[in-house]
């Protein structure tokens, strides 16, 4: 990091906790986050925008944020239409490109018209609809939350006399289901740092679950599933991936950070992708560290770096 003054940062909130079905991964999260900058010498807080209201912040004369929340209302354009209101840089992507990417339908649906390999899919808004998707799709099928992360309320669909209980279990999390064709195949994810214009994606990481089980559980509370890194992918795979990825940040607008999922066919070795996370996990079982560790990045530096590259979508706003 050189001889960075981390005193120039200012007062920093570490936005963490918040309302959404992540909230225990959130807190854990920034938990991690906050430790990580004090111990950087940055005047940093805690802030749960479930406890207390946003403009606090102004209130309380903090400079800049860093979102530490995962799912709705913390990575899908809200927070950060709050804070483009209150003036307030923050961390990771700006209002648009948050609330597309919470989005797994729309984002699929930029991926596809820019001409980048995303599995097949179908919308879907009832358990008939379910059905009519598998008979296109095919087995196995994943049916889950549009809207969601952290696979809550995931299924893996091999039946069609399973899709009725799949689709009322994403239902129960989403009024907007999606069903997605299944790729069989090695699972990776790759972190993607940086400018819109400039991103720099780190190193790829392979995961290998349980029965190829990555389900909550075993992302946030078992050590079980095994994360690869280097991933160890046939030559010439992870320099692929890791365009794929880059451009996928691109096209949908994101800045700062993100983390993108990406399944490679074990037959074609066709990388294709899943979804994007534009506020990922900063928990001791958080797969953006686990990278950035990879290239050389320690977790403490990695938070600081993603503090200065603070940003508003409107810019600089005067008084």
């Amino acid at each position: 990091m050189g001889q960075f003054d981390t005193k120039t940062l200012g007062k920093v909130a570490v936005l963490m906790g918040g309302a959404s079905a992540e909230r225990e991964v959130s807190l854990m999260s920034g938990s991690g986050v906050l430790k990580a900058l004090l111990s950087k010498g940055v005047n940093a807080h805690a802030f749960d925008p479930s406890e207390r209201p946003l403009d606090d912040l102004k209130r309380e004369g903090f400079d800049r944020c860093f979102i530490a929340l995962h799912g709705r209302f913390g990575e899908d354009g809200t927070v950060q239409g709050a804070l483009e209101l209150l003036g307030i840089p923050y961390t990771g992507s700006g209002v648009m490109a948050s609330a597309i990417s919470m989005d797994k339908v729309m984002t699929k649906r930029i991926w596809r018209f820019e001409g980048l390999s995303t599995p097949a899919w179908s919308q879907v808004f009832s358990a008939e609809q379910t059905r009519a998707a598998f008979a296109t799709l095919g087995a196995p099928m994943i049916v889950k939350p549009a809207r969601e992360g952290s696979s809550i309320g995931f299924t893996k669909v091999m039946s069609v006399d399973q899709c009725d209980a799949a689709y009322a279990l994403a239902s129960q999390h989403d009024a907007m289901v999606l069903c997605e064709q299944f790729i069989a195949g090695d699972e990776v994810t790759c972190p993607v740092l940086g400018p819109n214009d400039q991103p720099e994606a780190f190193p790829v990481i392979r995961i290998v679950a349980p029965e190829g089980n990555y389900d909550y559980q075993n992302k946030y509370f078992t050590d079980v599933t095994q994360y690869i890194v280097p991933a160890g992918l046939p030559t010439g795979e992870e320099e692929a991936i890791r365009a794929l990825v880059s451009r996928a940040y691109q096209v949908l607008g994101c800045r700062g950070w993100a983390r993108a999922d990406v399944m490679i066919d074990a037959k074609t070795r066709t990388p294709y992708l899943l979804e994007i996370n534009t506020s990922p996990g900063m928990t001791g079982h958080s797969l953006v560290p686990m990278s950035a560790k990879a290239a050389g990045i320690s977790y403490e530096d990695l938070c600081v770096r993603l503090l200065q590259n603070t940003a508003l979508d409107a810019g600089a706003i005067t008084a």
